[in-house]
């Protein structure tokens, strides 16, 4: 199957498996983070190796320039190039950049992005799925809450066209060793702030 195919049908498989993701009252990275674990259940499902913050092929910008950015979620597959995923809730230009070069290395780059809607569709072969919320101030000091209640209507993605002109690579990781079983990539260089 084509790469810009497998793309499209992999973020509707995934804005399917996040439909239904219910939540009351919780703050962004709240939010983040219940989304990042629905995604590795919904990459777990499929079989795959599933890595979080995993090293991007982008450099950080300088004087970091000698480390990596990281991926909130990569899947190495065994049937196709491997899949990485963003979680974001704010249309953050790096991370299409980050996503961008995951296609040129030959990875199928998908971005969940979260929020009260207006969801701007990223350049191809990005494919975005995207999960509404509303939000409301919450109490004195503590941000907004975020919730997202059953009866709301499925995921809308991005389905736009292009094509990935690079051979469908292995991800470049190593498996989880030991002290990485709670989820981390082995040898992640952590970002300033969230995955960038």
């Amino acid at each position: 199957m084509e790469v810009t195919a497998q793309g499209e049908r992999l973020a509707s498989d995934l804005g399917r498996a996040l439909a239904d993701l219910t939540f009351v009252d919780l703050g962004t990275d709240e939010v983040t983070a219940r989304l990042i674990d629905s995604v590795v259940g919904w990459a777990e499902a499929q079989g795959w190796r599933v890595y979080r913050r995993a090293p991007s092929v982008l450099p950080l910008p300088p004087p970091l320039e000698q480390r990596h950015s990281v991926l909130d979620v990569a899947c190495a597959r065994p049937d196709g190039p491997p899949v990485v995923v963003e979680v974001d809730h704010t249309d953050r230009a790096r991370t299409v950049q980050k996503l961008r070069a995951e296609a040129d290395a030959g990875r199928i780059p998908i971005w969940v992005r979260w929020g009260v809607g207006r969801f701007t569709a990223p350049p191809a072969p990005v494919r975005m799925v995207t999960v509404e919320v509303t939000r409301r101030a919450g109490p004195a000091g503590h941000g907004r809450l975020h919730s997202r209640i059953g009866d709301r209507p499925a995921p809308a993605h991005s389905t736009g066209g292009g094509t990935v002109a690079t051979q469908a690579l292995p991800i470049p990781l190593t498996d989880p060793l030991p002290e990485a079983a709670s989820g981390s990539a082995p040898g992640a260089a952590g970002d300033a702030g969230k995955g960038t």
